[in-house]
């Protein structure tokens, strides 16, 4: 049996590594000009970190989570989500005491085990944003604003939804409410559903099940129960967002995966993925520090998947490579040398490739075309040189000590 990837995983070759760095390269920008810096966190856990953090009752936790124990009795886990983990990093590398508020984002690897299908993988990569240390609505519509800023950078049409889910004060009277509602027209809803009506009821809105689908049309909503403060930060952000000028569709059904959000949520999704429509979202999670015993601490964020947001992206503009030298061998008595000139032209700063694989020097010349090479260097047993303008075909004997400088020169070779 032939050995492949894992089912649900890819190989990134060169040219998708062109495309993944430009996405990389935007994100970089975007989030660095408004003050965020990097942090990368290990690619795997302690599993009470998600069970705690995401929530036991979440389908991550429950259902898609690869863990394994470390030989000594500890449970890690293979990082599904990048919040927490972050979290877990502001508490214990002491960030509360750094100034308010800590701006990180991230690139990293996430696994978990779902149904592979288009655009969702069990090992995938997500940008993600956060901002800890803020209960202003501003520090949400910043992250709003600058997700659409990198998706638009990469030529991708989004649709932006927005909801709150208020505090969980308020949440666990609604749930209430919405548990009652179930039980009362549990025979229409799919078995699904019905079985985590007491565990989860809010994922009843998720549902793709036409029988729950009509229950849930006349389900209560949360969006119509938040307190006066709740509602007040809602319409803030709502309002920086249309001064921003960008568009939204309010959700009152909007639900996420994760049980530490609180207050602001969103979710950006394009037409281009079909109906796993969602390319980014994230929200507020202003409990979760102090869930995972760290001090009370509001905080809000985002994750965009680098997979989807490729596919939504389509074509994407990359620069091929550039090759300044090309260090071809005229026979075997020449390969020192030209090992030592393709050393010393990268050491001064440009791109040189080296003959490798013992071609005629008709296919040397061809290869040096295909990669592009501006210059092909002809070394030769002996004291010179022949360096040779591509894009011309003029072409010059040299001391093998000038060709660099000449490079570097960009002296004509008539």
């Amino acid at each position: 049996m032939k050995i492949q990837a894992p089912r649900g995983t890819f190989d990134v070759l060169p040219e998708d590594a062109a495309r993944r760095e430009l996405v990389e390269s935007h994100a970089r920008r975007i989030l660095g000009a408004a003050g965020y810096g990097r942090i990368e966190t290990p690619a795997f856990e302690a599993t009470e970190l998600f069970a705690r953090g995401v929530g036991e009752a979440t389908d991550i936790v429950q259902k898609e989570m690869y863990s394994f124990s470390d030989g000594g009795g500890r449970s890690l886990t293979l990082r599904p989500e990048g919040t927490a983990p972050v979290c877990r990093a502001y508490i214990e590398h002491g960030m509360h005491k750094w100034p308010k508020p800590v701006k990180l984002w991230y690139l990293s690897s996430f696994f978990r085990a779902e149904a592979p299908q288009k655009g969702r993988y069990r090992e995938f990569w997500q940008i993600g944003a956060e901002t800890i240390g803020s209960a202003e609505p501003e520090s949400d519509a910043e992250l709003i604003v600058l997700l659409a800023e990198l998706l638009e950078a990469l030529g991708i049409r989004a649709e932006l939804k927005i909801s709150s889910l208020g505090q969980p004060e308020t949440r666990e009277v609604y749930r209430e409410d919405l548990q009652r509602y179930l039980h009362q027209h549990s025979g229409r809803l799919s078995d699904e559903v019905r079985g985590r009506i007491d565990l989860n009821p809010l994922r009843a809105f998720d549902a793709i099940d036409p029988g729950t689908r009509e229950v849930m049309g006349g389900a209560p909503r949360l969006l119509d129960r938040l307190d006066p403060d709740d509602a007040e930060h809602f319409g803030t952000v709502r309002e920086l967002l249309d001064r921003a000028g960008l568009k939204y569709e309010i959700e009152p059904t909007l639900v996420r995966g994760l049980d530490y959000y609180t207050r602001t949520l969103f979710e950006f999704s394009s037409d281009a993925l079909g109906a796993q429509s969602g390319v980014a979202g994230g929200g507020r999670y202003d409990r979760l520090i102090e869930q995972l015993d760290g001090p009370s601490t509001a905080a809000c964020g985002w994750a965009a998947g680098v997979e989807r947001m490729l596919l939504a992206a389509g074509e994407l503009p990359t620069s091929p490579p550039i090759t300044d030298l090309y260090v071809a061998i005229s026979d075997q008595e020449a390969r020192p040398a030209a090992f030592g000139l393709a050393r010393e032209a990268r050491r001064a700063g440009l791109a040189a490739q080296l003959e490798l694989s013992g071609r005629s020097m008709r296919r040397q010349l061809a290869h040096a075309d295909r990669i592009g090479a501006r210059y092909v260097a002809i070394v030769s047993d002996g004291p010179s040189t022949n360096l040779k303008e591509m894009e011309s075909g003029d072409q010059r004997e040299l001391p093998a000590g000038d060709v660099i400088p000449t490079i570097l020169r960009g002296s004509r070779l008539t």
